[in-house]
């Protein structure tokens, strides 16, 4: 059982703060209090408070070493202790075990964190019983087996959260070095299009201008049109590169433009790229200019998959609502991905696959992906919200 590893020290530290200020109210109360075994209840209190002092050094010192089982495990063995001790102590025990239980499954996580919290109480319960007091009857066995399943019940909670806290941190660290990553690829491609294409090519234009003038100058006439026509040439296939890489980067003004118009405006690219056509049946929908982008962005991660990757002949976008969502749907007739999941976790590489499924998360929606060897089928539906409208 994996430990989630702990991203900050403080909650430790914190953690163990706290435990020594029980420790020190409980010793307060035992001097305080007049009851059976008090004396044996204040000798083992100040073990634990040396006990809490030791680990409050360690975490300032280690904090790695006091989220550990064995820290668990005394703690465990001095509550034990200090019910056998002071039996009149049993049900602050108790209360003291949860808290206990609680922090620790939260710094072992939900696996660990259960299987404490199910030894821990069960090693209490049955010291309980191995004391033989004659009120061990059927009102105190009922008693420890709501104790029983209230630990492992908190463990479970507390668990859960650390886990899905643990996975949402993760998942957000993910984004942002993939977001990174794919942001330097961006510009390394960028410059390297730029420096092969139309940078190497001006500086041919620039020849082949310069022998047109001297043609011209010395009268050769028909060689300085031909010239100037291939100049033409060159500038016009330069200017449909910067095109392409333009509509690659995508349509930054949301605000400005349609989900429609974005998708229009990549078609002659696409056409030009993967020799096919792409057939659009889009409803005009009044949305929020981050989910225009993100649906967007979606579909032309799907369209250039089938294109580059699937080898598809026919692609088609459609865009529509249905109830109160937005469903975006990209389907090709291509090769699929081979009998993988798409979207499994270890498929390595699939970059633009968890940008896209990011982004359906980050409009509150889901994505799912349907393939084959007939084709890929992409499908999105996100919440439009109180304000969208079809038009």
């Amino acid at each position: 059982m994996r430990r989630i590893p702990i991203e900050s020290a403080r909650p430790i530290v914190v953690f163990a703060i706290t435990r020594l200020a029980v420790v020190i109210v409980a010793l307060v109360a035992v001097a305080i209090v007049d009851f059976a075994h008090r004396d044996a209840a204040a000798i083992v209190l100040w073990v634990f408070a040396a006990w809490s002092t030791g680990v409050l050094f360690l975490a300032r010192r280690d904090p790695d070493r006091i989220v550990t089982p064995m820290v668990a495990a005394g703690d465990f063995a001095l509550l034990l202790a200090l019910e056998l001790a002071a039996p009149d102590a049993l049900g602050t025990v108790r209360l003291a075990a949860l808290f206990l239980i609680a922090a620790h499954a939260h710094f072992q996580g939900e696996q660990r964190g259960v299987a404490l919290a199910a030894i821990g109480s069960t090693v209490l319960v049955v010291g309980s019983a191995l004391r033989g007091d004659s009120s061990f009857g059927s009102n105190m066995l009922t008693f420890e087996a709501v104790f029983i399943v209230s630990a492992v019940a908190t463990a479970v909670v507390v668990g859960l959260l650390r886990t899905s806290e643990s996975a949402s941190r993760l998942r957000a660290r993910g984004l942002s070095r993939r977001t990174m990553r794919a942001e330097s690829d961006v510009r390394r491609r960028v410059a390297e299009a730029i420096h092969d294409g139309p940078v190497q090519e001006l500086i041919g234009l620039d020849m082949i201008l310069s022998a047109a003038r001297n043609a011209a100058e010395n009268g050769r006439g028909d060689e300085a049109a031909g010239l100037i026509d291939e100049a033409r040439e060159l500038g016009m296939r330069n200017l449909r590169a910067l095109r392409d890489e333009i509509v690659d980067l995508g349509p930054y003004a949301f605000q400005e433009i349609s989900f429609e118009t974005a998708i229009e405006n990549c078609l002659p690219a696409w056409r030009r790229r993967y020799g096919f056509e792409v057939g659009l049946a889009i409803e005009r929908i009044d949305m929020p200019p981050e989910m225009r982008g993100h649906l967007f962005r979606i579909a032309q991660e799907a369209v250039v998959n089938a294109g580059r990757h699937a080898e598809a002949r026919a692609v088609s976008v459609s865009l529509r609502t249905v109830g109160s969502q937005v469903e975006l749907r990209v389907a090709d007739d291509g090769h699929g991905f081979d009998g993988t999941d798409p979207l499994g976790a270890g498929e390595p590489g699939h970059l633009g696959l968890a940008s896209m499924r990011e982004r359906a998360e980050l409009m509150e929606g889901t994505l799912d992906i349907e393939t084959s060897e007939r084709g890929t089928r992409v499908l999105v539906l996100a919440p439009l919200g109180p304000n969208g409208a079809a038009g």
